[in-house]
């Protein structure tokens, strides 16, 4: 993370309190993205608008492009969201903000890091794959894990296929 303010999309750091309420305009103009293949997501997903301590989410950008939110599950770090406003995407910061993810959490004791993700959609499974995640077995969920996933596919998100991958750190 670093404390350089030259440029939006370079600087990943803690959000402020202030910041968490703007950054469900940067959710939803993600979730946007969704549409040209095809997937829509059902009202009340976003997921940053639950969030009320700063201390699980990371922001790029001052003010915030992307942020990255965070949390454990299952004794591992788990990337709950990764959303990069379009206008800035295709730039770096949704993989800055992941190594950041990452470093805090190897910093912090954890092993690994897990996320729910599209199997299909290149910007997800593929993506994560070229930085390290790997598809993990339904056997090798924690019970945590695998609530999270029932409750993704109560609220209609898994819309097309998805996978948990893990990154072990």
């Amino acid at each position: 993370m670093t404390g350089t303010r030259s440029s939006p999309s370079a600087e990943v750091r803690w959000a402020r309190p202030e910041e968490l309420a703007g950054l469900v305009a940067v959710e939803l103009a993600a979730d946007g993205v969704f549409a040209q293949v095809g997937i829509t997501f059902p009202p009340g997903t976003t997921m940053i608008e639950e969030i009320d301590d700063p201390s699980r989410v990371l922001v790029a950008g001052d003010p915030p492009i992307g942020f990255a939110l965070f949390g454990p599950v299952d004794g591992q770090l788990h990337l709950d969201q990764l959303a990069v406003h379009p206008d800035h995407g295709r730039r770096g910061a949704g993989g800055r903000l992941l190594e950041a993810v990452c470093e805090h959490a190897a910093s912090t004791g954890f092993a690994a890091v897990t996320l729910t993700t599209y199997r299909d959609v290149s910007w997800n499974a593929p993506w994560y794959a070229r930085r390290g995640f790997a598809v993990l077995d339904s056997a090798e969920w924690g019970p945590e894990l695998d609530e999270l996933v029932r409750h993704e596919r109560e609220l209609g998100i898994e819309i097309v296929p998805r996978v948990v991958m893990r990154r072990v750190l």
